[in-house]
């Protein structure tokens, strides 16, 4: 069975740091692209980052480069997420995903159930 378990959420403060992580089963893990993606509240999802399936090189489709860094043990199926300043507009369900070709917003293959970011003021 295909699983995408995302954990690490939680509230934290302005200017604080959070690791999510994405253990990911089911599938061929290092032939597939795997994506950080980010739904706020009421607005539609977007993309966060994206390891490709080609090379495993890291991708950045938001401004928050810098202060997000996305990562992946390939020996463990897991991909990470590190956040740092985190700001009160970072507040949003943050979702992995995988896919065999690239990643977009909507268009992914499988798709986790979400772990919550909420960062106060």
């Amino acid at each position: 069975e295909v699983q995408l378990q995302a954990s690490g959420g939680g509230l934290v403060q302005a200017g604080g740091s959070l690791r999510l992580s994405c253990a990911a089963s089911g599938f061929a893990f290092d032939n597939y692209a795997i994506g950080w993606f980010r739904q706020f509240p009421g607005k539609d999802r977007e993309g966060v980052s994206c390891i490709s399936a080609i090379d495993r090189s890291i991708s950045y489709t938001t401004t928050e480069k810098g202060r997000f860094t996305m990562s992946s043990d390939n020996a463990k199926n897991t991909v990470f997420l590190q956040m740092n300043n985190l700001q009160p507009e970072d507040t949003a369900v943050y979702y992995c995903a995988a896919d065999f070709g690239g990643c977009t917003p909507y268009g992914m293959d499988y798709w986790g159930e979400g772990t919550e970011v909420t960062v106060s003021s």
